[in-house]
Order: structure tokens, then C-alpha cells, then sequence
């Protein structure tokens, strides 16, 4: 049923971002046509809080070690907010070079089992 999931980051400046994630973070990509790259992502996790309205939504990247991160960041110039110690991690923000920021975080709380998926014929 369910195969994967896909994000999307809004961005004023989307070529700058989708090369940063390429060149930077090094994730894998594909070109769909026109320079519009689709990236290969870890495994993911989905929750739910609560709110007062519906259709807010958060992106975050997880990490294992959030100092030796933002010291590989900063040694390769980008700008890393200064570490938030919170109840569920240990949190930073890097700088998008087209101006957004993006959440990266070092988990304090329990990981759930990554989802299985089928491939298509094969039982």
C-alpha cells in the first residue's frame, strides 16, 4: 500500500538549496527533468502533536552525534545555530544558502522500527 514518503521544502531560492543538499550533505539524487532534483532521504519517522490548527507542518534531519555535525559544518563554512538542549534532543539550525534553515537533531527519545515495504511482486 504505502511505499514511501515525499517532502517538500519551499524555498525563494530552490537551485542554491538543491545543490547545498547535493554538494553538502551529499544526498543521493536524481535529475526528474530541468535540473529538478529529487533526493534519496534516510529512514524517516512520522508523529503527531497537538495543535490548534490543522495543516502545520515540521521538517526535521536526525543525527547521531549533533557536535561532530555542526563542527563538519562549520568547517565547511555554513552557519550552524547554537545547540538547544530540549526534552526530546539535542537541536541546531543550519543556514540554507537560499535563506531558510533546517532543523537537524540528535534524539533523546525512543526510535520506532523502520517500516518494511514490499516491492511489487514479490511476496
Amino acid at each position: 500500500m504505502i511505499t514511501g514518503a515525499h517532502m517538500i521544502i519551499y524555498s525563494t531560492k530552490p537551485e542554491l538549496d538543491r545543490a547545498f543538499i547535493r554538494d553538502v550533505l551529499k544526498f543521493p539524487n536524481i535529475d526528474a527533468g530541468e535540473g529538478w532534483l529529487i533526493f534519496g532521504l534516510p529512514p524517516a519517522e512520522l508523529a503527531f502533536h497537538p495543535a490548534q490548527v490543522n495543516n502545520n507542518q515540521e521538517f526535521y534531519l536526525m543525527c547521531d552525534d549533533i557536535d561532530e555535525l555542526v563542527g563538519q559544518m562549520k568547517s565547511l563554512k555554513v552557519e550552524c545555530s547554537q545547540i538547544q538542549e530540549l526534552s526530546w534532543g539535542l537541536l541546531t539550525k543550519i543556514k540554507l544558502p537560499g535563506g531558510g534553515e533546517l532543523g537537524i537533531y540528535q534524539p533523546k527519545h525512543a526510535r520506532p522500527e523502520q517500516m518494511r515495504v514490499k516491492k511489487p511482486g514479490v511476496s
